[in-house]
């Protein structure tokens, strides 16, 4: 019972002096856990503001707060029965996933422009037929802007407003090519911006770059297709571990608390965490073929 109540009283501590610290001086604080976490809540809005996900930055530092300390709690409550176990495995925890939102976002922001890359073959052809019709290359962007979802609309419409505000739409080209970091995205911008400069038939070569992104996304499709068995492969692999010591705790939970319990089973841990994401990462790189 004690243990339990000085459990609940560290964590109560800990979440009242962050609560407190936000409300009253958020500012410095969020200055100095900026600098105490290796800047994830500023990539991490670098991100959402990439993404057009408009929030604001002590928001974002928040709710990261919030996460670090259901960390912590998770370890603490759930992972050991003692104290001091548990404040060494929320402490573990916090450190082993506290880069977990900001990979999550990167994922999220990289499925954004494979869907940006997709939509090309359509936005192409339409901005090709455009082009054929008597359009300029501004007037091709705002037709797919708005015939077209997200997030190719909203990647060219803030081409054409900088360009309405003064910036040249090569610079404008060259923005979205930075924003969204792809081999066809390049190709596409630079294509235009070349061409604008030199001379040529811009419907021509469009028409070219979406034949080019359609080819290679059938190729990556049939990568895909490969691949799959593989990754399933190193999915089951990676979770067999955690799947049997669940039904061992289940089964025999006598025989398998030592290795929460004492030094030998944490050293055991260590070592198992440490093959499995060895291994994670060698099967993932095997399965990743770059077209």
């Amino acid at each position: 019972m004690l243990p339990t109540i000085l459990k609940i009283a560290a964590l109560g501590w800990v979440f009242g002096v962050m609560f407190i610290g936000l409300m009253i001086n958020g500012q410095r604080l969020y200055g100095w856990m900026g600098q105490k976490t290796g800047g994830q809540v500023a990539e991490m809005c670098r991100i959402l503001d990439l993404m057009f996900i408009e929030v604001s930055a002590q928001k974002v530092f928040r709710w990261y707060i919030l996460y670090l300390i259901g960390l912590f709690s998770l370890g603490v409550f759930f992972l050991y029965p003692s104290l001091g176990g548990g404040i060494v495995f929320g402490l573990v925890f916090v450190l082993m996933l506290w880069k977990v939102p900001c990979m999550m976002m990167r994922i999220l922001w990289k499925r954004r422009i494979v869907r940006f890359v997709m939509q090309m073959v359509d936005g192409l052809s339409l901005m090709s037929n455009s082009l054929r019709s008597g359009l300029n290359v501004p007037q091709a962007l705002q037709l797919v802007s708005d015939e077209l979802p997200n997030p190719i609309s909203q990647e060219f419409s803030l081409v054409l407003s900088q360009n309405k505000l003064g910036t040249t739409l090569e610079e404008g080209l060259s923005n979205l090519s930075v924003r969204m970091p792809h081999d066809d995205i390049e190709m596409f911008t630079t294509s235009v911006n070349i061409l604008k400069e030199t001379g040529g038939n811009l419907a021509e070569t469009f028409d070219s770059i979406s034949f080019t992104i359609r080819e290679r996304i059938k190729i990556e499709s049939k990568i895909a297709a490969m691949t799959s068995q593989g990754v399933l492969q190193g999915v089951i692999v990676v979770l067999m571990p955690f799947a049997l010591g669940a039904i061992l705790y289940t089964l025999t939970p006598e025989k398998i608390t030592p290795m929460f319990t004492t030094l030998p089973g944490w050293v055991m841990l260590f070592v198992m965490v440490t093959l499995q994401v060895i291994g994670a990462f060698a099967i993932w790189k095997i399965v990743q073929v770059r077209v």
